[in-house]
């Protein structure tokens, strides 16, 4: 079980890329009490926990409803991923949004927690690891997300800004890679 949690944990760690979006969410809450972005970073939990629990459970549902087979949003899943990743490589400077009361749940919790790349990683590590091995890692790696928001000051001045965004960049490296692994074995399925 143990091994089970941690070969899980690994993917969602990559897909959450919370150092990634660290230097977004310092921008997104610049000037702001501690206080208020405590709110925030609760809200983004909360939000990023339940959209990704909601998926795990009743994904497979919607799937079967909608004719869309595991492959099928693997491969769309994959290919979505790729080009987040291949536009935040090439294209750093992401747009600022102004802050709303809703800040922590969009675009914090969602899409930038638990987006795209999450949800198509659970439903992947779901077939190999199990449902409570994918919802613990899922729930580990926001936990995570909330600490290093929480950590926000003395991380960006330990890294630096040069050195968040190339460590983002390195991270997005890696999800390129998930995403071709993806896209590979959602045409493996389909051809097997």
């Amino acid at each position: 079980m143990l091994r089970n949690l941690l070969l899980a944990f690994i993917p969602v760690f990559v897909a959450v890329d919370a150092v990634g979006v660290l230097p977004l969410f310092v921008s997104l809450t610049e000037g702001m009490e501690g206080r208020e972005k405590r709110r925030i970073i609760l809200q983004s939990m909360i939000t990023a926990v339940c959209v990704a629990a909601g998926f795990i459970f009743l994904g497979k549902v919607i799937f079967r409803f909608l004719g869309i087979t595991i492959s099928d949003f693997m491969i769309a899943g994959g290919a979505i991923l790729f080009c987040i990743a291949i536009m935040d490589i090439v294209n750093p400077g992401k747009r600022r949004r102004l802050p709303g009361s809703e800040l922590g749940a969009v675009p914090l919790g969602t899409p930038l927690i638990v987006g795209p790349g999450v949800l198509t990683t659970s439903l992947m590590i779901i077939e190999h690891y199990g449902t409570i091995a994918t919802l613990a890692s899922v729930v580990a790696n926001v936990l995570l997300a909330g600490l290093i928001f929480s950590l926000s000051g003395v991380l960006i001045r330990f890294l630096g800004e040069a050195g968040s965004k190339a460590l983002s960049k390195v991270m997005n490296l890696f999800l390129c890679a998930i995403a071709v692994m993806m896209i590979r074995k959602g045409l493996e399925i389909l051809a097997g």
